[in-house]
């Protein structure tokens, strides 16, 4: 705190010196007594205000030790770091305070941390308990495929798909905190982890009559496989929610001396220019999604981008509305040391 700060704090400790003097000299200056001249009575209140001043340095000092051990702008307050310099009865209060209120805020804290922790482990056994009876329902479907009509039974194929993936992104959301745990790098083939995704989207592919292509050479790239697969998955999945049939999707894929480029090109709806600064916002379903016959949770993309940030990989989107939209997944390249390439 600076000292005139502090000062003007002490404005009732001054109002009451100035009225504590002026009395005194009215009361000096009327005694029959004694004969004062103005100027003893000045060098009275000279000689009081050099003792105010004295006494308010002396308690500024000691009270700046005091304020540092509540705040400095190199160490700011920690919740895990309590007060411990307290010297006066009011400096002993203020910090009992501050440490009683650490201490419940802490005790709160380790019971959200519990229950949050407790909440991710029953996400994480649901959705791998929920995968069981799933498999089953995909088993006993393709049994039933001579016994029911081609539409029904493709019709519930995508129903079960769709539940697929969204318990895929209920797993992932839940993985998003400790992501730092749950992940490898390694080089990977882009145009196999491409195919590997394409091939669980068949289906789609083959009853909107979309045609796919994948264009460029192969590149490796670092990343970690299984959650590069999920993110261009929703990708993919989006592309295909809004685009009609009988269009076109394509996968470029390219190289330059700052790094590779994936690009996701459909030739769907696009996007309205007022939602495309919030498609990866948690949540946001945009027009598109409130319109559109297949409902959208507003997480897919947002996974897609968080996911990307902690790959360290780029995510973002041009489109064209009406004409279509381009995702492009940038993989920068990683140099050590300033190393040339």
């Amino acid at each position: 705190m600076a000292f005139w700060k502090y000062i003007k704090d002490q404005w009732l400790l001054v109002i009451g010196w100035l009225f504590f003097m002026g009395l005194t000299s009215l009361i000096l200056w009327l005694s029959p007594t004694l004969h004062l001249s103005f100027s003893s009575i000045s060098y009275l209140m000279l000689l009081g205000l050099l003792v105010l001043t004295a006494v308010l340095l002396i308690d500024f000092q000691l009270k700046k030790r005091w304020w540092r051990a509540l705040y400095t702008p190199d160490h700011p307050p920690m919740l895990d770091q309590y007060l411990k310099n307290a010297g006066r009865a009011d400096e002993q209060l203020v910090q009992e305070y501050v440490n009683g209120l650490l201490i419940e805020h802490n005790k709160v804290m380790e019971q959200v941390i519990d229950n949050q922790q407790a909440y991710k482990d029953y996400i994480d056994s649901w959705v791998h308990e929920i995968k069981v009876p799933l498999a089953a329902l995909h088993l006993l479907l393709d049994s039933m495929e001579d016994d029911i009509e081609d539409e029904a039974y493709y019709q519930t194929e995508n129903e079960l798909i769709k539940i697929d993936e969204y318990v895929e992104q209920v797993l992932y959301y839940s993985r998003l905190d400790s992501f730092s745990r749950d992940y490898l790098i390694r080089e990977y083939s882009l145009k196999k982890l491409v195919q590997s995704v394409v091939k669980t989207q068949a289906n789609y592919f083959i009853q909107k009559n979309i045609h796919f292509s994948l264009v460029g050479e192969d590149q490796l790239v670092l990343t970690d496989g299984k959650w590069l697969e999920f993110i261009f998955k929703q990708l993919l999945s989006n592309a295909l929610k809004y685009t009609p049939n009988g269009g076109e999707i394509e996968v470029d894929i390219s190289k330059d001396k700052t790094g590779v480029m994936l690009s996701l090109k459909d030739s769907g709806i696009g996007i309205p220019e007022a939602d495309r600064h919030r498609i990866f916002d948690k949540g946001f379903t945009g027009e598109n999604g409130r319109l559109n016959e297949q409902h959208s949770t507003g997480l897919g993309l947002y996974l897609a981008k968080s996911l990307s940030d902690k790959l360290g990989h780029q995510l973002t989107v041009a489109s064209d509305e009406g004409k279509g939209t381009t995702l492009q997944l940038f993989f920068p390249v990683i140099s050590y040391y300033h190393e040339t390439r």
